[in-house]
């Protein structure tokens, strides 16, 4: 009987899953998906290891949430893998704080150190530890890792994490951690397959999606990243606004007279691109748009983009290697094009035909930065962690 790693991202009405056949070196795909609409209109979808749907389910009871999502996964893999055996469940947990730098087998002591980080991550690490709970309650018997999309950046200098604040309040946890740790690990994992002289040197990397991030790695260790105490800073996102001088919120508070709630809706649910353009937050929407709006929005991704890069490669004293990944940065060549653009001072010259056709290499050979193309894998990340923490117990 092959033993079956699960790995869950659970959100706040939605729960990514995937399956690895934990038995083989390479952690195979199983199946994966995603359980969606909970609490209003659930609805969920999976599809095997060549990417063909296997079963999609909708139910009418709008009380079905956390706890039915995950007890209908476990009896999915049953159904689906009945030869198979579920030995461990890898989860996503947003903040690891300042203590966990690497992926941690979840205790009753770890779980109480991680609720008191909510604050750090209020929209995020309730629903991820939410899950952690339920698992234990389905099936107390089986282990299961906490993997943390900050722990990657715990290898950067103190003076890259800390903000110009008095002690008493840095001391209370408030400084920069950066995120999508884990898309930047598993990437720095697979660099050296694609260019040795990047993986030891200095490589900005953008994963660009509906949440956007860049971070400068140094011989593949976080040296320096866009997303500061939260997941809002940096780059313009999805319906995130990134990078805002502290002023604007006084200001918003002072002068508009909105309220902590309302700014908070502001900054994470109605910018970046949606707010920008006031048509959508789907980036392929956007460039298939006449509208001047989303033109605009597109313009001011590329350009922080290619400022970001700038400042990143300054962090990291030069830059050998820029990479492209997440949904945009993979899929998108306009994008990718546009971004390269801005920082043609840096001696990057694109391959036209090899970013159309997405690379891997899609810099041209006369290009002093060489520059990809590369899926992320978090999933398989957090499988590897998973496996490698049971196989260590």
């Amino acid at each position: 009987m092959a033993d079956v790693v699960l790995v869950l991202n659970a959100g706040s009405s939605s729960i990514k899953f995937s399956a690895f056949d934990g038995g083989h070196a390479d952690l195979p795909l199983i199946l994966r998906g995603q359980v969606e609409g909970l609490y209003t209109s659930p609805k969920s979808i999976a599809k095997n290891d060549a990417g063909t749907e296997i079963e999609s389910k909708t139910w009418s009871d709008a009380g079905f949430g956390h706890e039915e999502a995950i007890a209908y996964l476990v009896a999915l893999l049953r159904s689906q893998r009945g030869d198979h055996r579920l030995v461990a469940v890898g989860h996503r947990i947003v903040h690891g704080g300042m203590h966990f730098s690497r992926a941690t087998l979840i205790d009753s002591r770890v779980m109480a150190a991680l609720q008191k980080l909510t604050p750090l991550a209020p929209l995020h690490q309730p629903h991820n530890l939410k899950a952690v709970d339920i698992v234990t309650k389905i099936r107390p018997d089986l282990p299961q890792v906490a993997c943390f999309d900050t722990a990657f950046h715990r290898t950067q200098a103190e003076v890259a994490q800390a903000f110009a604040l008095p002690a008493s309040i840095t001391d209370q946890g408030v400084r920069r951690y950066g995120f999508h740790g884990l898309s930047y690990e598993y990437i720095a994992s697979v660099l050296p397959d694609f260019d040795r002289k990047a993986a030891e040197g200095r490589t900005v990397v953008a994963h660009l999606g509906n949440g956007s991030s860049m971070c400068a790695m140094v011989n593949g260790r976080s040296a320096a990243s866009t997303m500061g105490f939260t997941a809002v800073d940096g780059l313009p996102m999805g319906t995130r606004c990134g990078n805002l001088d502290p002023g604007v919120i006084l200001y918003l508070l002072n002068e508009l007279k909105m309220d902590a709630k309302a700014i908070e809706n502001l900054v994470y649910k109605q910018s970046g691109l949606l707010g920008v353009s006031g048509l959508s937050s789907d980036m392929r929407s956007l460039l298939g748009s006449t509208d001047a709006r989303a033109a605009f929005a597109i313009d001011l991704f590329a350009y922080r983009i290619g400022r970001e890069l700038g400042s990143l490669a300054a962090a990291s004293g030069g830059i050998d290697a820029f990479v492209f990944t997440a949904g945009i940065g993979e899929n998108s060549p306009d994008i990718r094009q546009r971004a390269c653009e801005h920082a043609r001072w840096l001696g990057i010259t694109l391959d036209a035909d090899a970013n159309r056709s997405g690379g891997p290499r899609i810099s041209s050979p006369s290009s002093s930065v060489s520059v990809w193309a590369i899926p992320t894998n978090e999933e398989l990340m957090i499988a590897r962690h998973t496996r490698n923490l049971l196989a260590a117990a």
